[in-house]
């Protein structure tokens, strides 16, 4: 998946662009809205677009209006504002979401994916064979027995699935799920995916090792 990523502050870019790539999209940059439209006009895999407001040349709700009209490409607008105006503003013009700086990026990331889910229609449910997790109830159950998985289990089982099929790094994992600031190692993940793995039960063998790289959810 192909994001652009439009801000004049060059390490904005730089801090969004890393956790987009190190959770699997692509990313594209520019630094004013005249640049962004421009982009857009000529590349037409671009599937979401993450504004800032306030640039050069021309400013991102004005970026919006005309990009709106060669595409209908969802839109994240981040404002240093906060002012109900300005979200009004930028709903009116058709964007999907709003975020204030200073913003968290992983709460950026999970936006994104929310976004991405109501395009696509994904459910808010995953079924494989017996085991079941409900996203809204935040619940994992097997045979309809609802499993006593820790905040991170939980969140570890729902990265593997979001990313099936896929196989992950360690590192990869702790920065998703523990955050960049964290100062633990690899015996973190293990520790935690061994216990993933009892509470799995029948289904413990989903996660599979990767040699030398760290683990898959493959089914």
């Amino acid at each position: 998946m192909k994001i652009l990523v439009v801000d004049d502050e060059e390490l904005i870019r730089n801090v969004i662009k890393e956790y987009l790539n190190n959770d699997g999209y692509e990313c594209i940059e520019a630094k004013d809205g005249m640049e962004a439209i421009d982009i857009v006009k000529f590349n037409n895999d671009i599937e979401l677009i993450i504004m800032d407001v306030m640039m050069p040349k021309l400013d991102g709700f004005s970026a919006c209006r005309e990009i709106k009209k060669i595409k209908d490409i969802p839109i994240i607008v981040l404002s240093a504002r906060s002012e109900e105006f300005d979200k009004l503003t930028g709903f009116d013009l058709g964007i999907d979401d709003y975020l204030t700086k200073p913003f968290s990026p992983k709460e950026l990331i999970a936006r994104i994916k929310a976004i991405m889910k109501r395009k696509n229609g994904e459910t808010d449910i995953f079924k494989y064979e017996d085991l079941t997790i409900d996203y809204k109830a935040h619940s994992v159950k097997i045979d309809d027995v609802e499993l006593k998985l820790t905040p991170k289990e939980y969140d570890l089982l729902v990265y593997f699935v979001k990313n099936k099929n896929i196989a992950l790094s360690r590192e990869q994992l702790l920065s998703n799920i523990w955050g960049y600031d964290f100062y633990g190692d690899d015996r973190t993940i293990d520790t935690h995916i061994k216990m993933l793995r009892n509470n799995l039960g029948k289904y413990r063998d989903l996660i599979k090792t990767v040699r030398s790289l760290g683990y898959k959810f493959e089914v």
